[in-house]
């Protein structure tokens, strides 16, 4: 990257190790060879280690409640800045100072300027999904960056500048706040790039085998069945057409220290604007197991018009599963994220705060498995009543489906949803050691209705090989009483 061109641009969800980077760019334009000793860029690359003026904006120490404070923050950023050089900014208008302030260090040292900007989307996102006032907060935050950092491409700015990187969450297009920086080179999907946030597998077993050894006595398990615990809940992070995949390097480095297998991520903050947006938005949560997206969903991210598909992607809630470009299949990159997200958002969707309403969502599971029907569906009625009416005014089945799946969930059942068949989609199955649920739900219909469509189409062809008990399952919800009013169950018989 520092060898091919100028103008820089990565997203990597949050705990990736974005901010270490910046660290890294830094001590390494400055010249702090003795930082990097025995390390392969001191030992085997041809880096000439000059002292570059180098220029942060780390927005997570930067004033962003509003567009004023914003200004009045960066205009303070460029203050500090020209004082630690030893250089006078006499312009008074934001970007007349920040060009003065690159051409003054460029006069000064000699030296190309450096810029460098970690998490700068976050006076966008931090406004949104709160209202109104705060939307219109966050698109006058973004007018201030994208004038601001426009500077940097202008022709008497770029020619005194030596490297140029941005580093955020989130990935806005280019006639947003990047609309004067088209010239930004995108590294996200680049698959040369792939690996430079995260850990690979090999990354992890060859540095930390000691740790790895300590987490396996720990938990009683060998060493290779430990590194699998850590796969299944922290790997599976994919950017690109790449097969390569990483782990998230916060949650490893937390685990391998605590030796334990925990949701260390999602301990670090919860995502508010992604929930309020989902819950607004009445989103398809089912859908997010295997979601299709076209290639512009990655590309396509306003304020005025989010795709959450493309947050869930930037954010790291999803990962790419599988490439057919110019399609990708999005999915969770592993059980910590899964588990957590889902967790969330059964709380934030459904507003049901009592532990005692929410330690029933774990009946569900028991009387399911002892085909106690009444007793499972009298729980999830009584759970449907508890959710406040205000959140099931947009009552459908998408709406129903939603939190069935996510009480089913909660209750630590393997669901999957939207099982494709060859004539047509399964609307959930439940999974057993020892039996199969295969379920269909309606909206303002019947029971039956449910049941003979599982029939018509076939739907338990598909479990036939695993020789498991087969259950076939319609439920109906009426919108007027905005819960389950009808439900059958049969047991898969031959004659079907």
């Amino acid at each position: 990257m520092l060898q091919k061109g100028k103008f820089f641009f990565l997203s990597r969800p949050r705990r990736f190790g974005k901010s270490l980077l910046i660290s890294t760019l830094r001590n390494i334009f400055e010249g702090r060879r003795e930082l990097f000793k025995d390390l392969w860029i001191e030992k085997n690359s041809k880096w000439k280690w000059s002292n570059h003026p180098v220029v942060i904006f780390d927005f997570n120490g930067i004033t962003i409640d509003s567009t004023e404070h914003l200004k009045m923050s960066l205009n303070d950023r460029l203050d500090d800045v020209a004082n630690q050089y030893g250089v006078v900014l006499k312009k008074r208008l934001l970007k007349d100072r920040f060009k003065e302030l690159i051409l003054n260090l460029k006069e000064k040292t000699g030296k190309g300027v450096v810029i460098l900007v970690d998490e700068y989307d976050k006076p966008i996102i931090e406004h949104l999904g709160k209202g109104k006032e705060r939307l219109s907060a966050s698109m006058g935050n973004r007018d201030v960056l994208r004038d601001f950092f426009g500077i940097v491409k202008e022709t008497d700015a770029a020619p005194n500048l030596n490297f140029v990187f941005f580093t955020g969450v989130s990935k806005f297009s280019k006639v947003s706040v990047f609309s004067e920086l088209n010239n930004l080179d995108d590294l996200t999907m680049h698959t040369d790039f792939t690996s430079l946030l995260g850990w690979t597998e090999e990354e992890i077993t060859s540095h930390f085998k000691d740790r790895l050894t300590m987490l396996a006595d720990k938990q009683n398990l060998t060493v290779e069945a430990a590194l699998e615990g850590l796969k299944d809940n922290y790997n599976g992070y994919r950017f690109s057409d790449s097969t390569i995949r990483v782990y998230n390097p916060f949650s490893i480095l937390k685990c391998l220290d605590e030796k334990a297998f925990k949701n260390f991520w999602f301990e670090t903050g919860t995502p508010g604007f992604l929930l309020n947006l989902i819950k607004e938005r009445n989103f398809n949560i089912p859908e997010l197991e295997k979601l299709r997206v076209d290639v512009e969903t990655f590309s396509t991210y306003e304020i005025e018009d989010i795709k959450i598909e493309a947050i869930l992607f930037q954010t790291g809630y999803l990962t790419i599963l599988k490439t057919d470009y110019p399609c990708f299949t999005l999915g969770y990159p592993n059980r910590e994220v899964r588990l957590s997200f889902l967790n969330h958002l059964l709380r934030h969707i459904s507003e049901i705060k009592s532990e005692a309403e929410r330690s029933r969502f774990l009946l569900l599971s028991k009387y399911l498995h002892t085909e106690n029907y009444e007793e499972f569906f009298a729980t999830a009625t009584s759970l449907f009543a508890a959710v406040p009416y205000t959140l099931s005014r947009k009552t459908d089945e998408g709406y129903f489906h939603t939190l069935f799946y996510l009480m089913l969930f909660a209750s630590g059942l393997e669901t999957h949803n939207e099982v494709i068949t060859c004539r047509g989609r399964i609307n959930m199955a439940i999974i057993y050691a020892d039996k199969i649920f295969i379920i269909e739900f309606k909206c303002n219909q019947s029971a039956d209705t449910a049941i003979d469509q599982i029939k018509e189409k076939g739907y338990f062809e598909k479990y036939l090989i695993t020789g498991k008990e087969i259950f076939l399952m319609g439920i109906n919800f009426n919108t007027s009483h905005r819960n389950i009013t009808d439900w059958k169950v049969e047991k898969f018989r031959n004659e079907y």
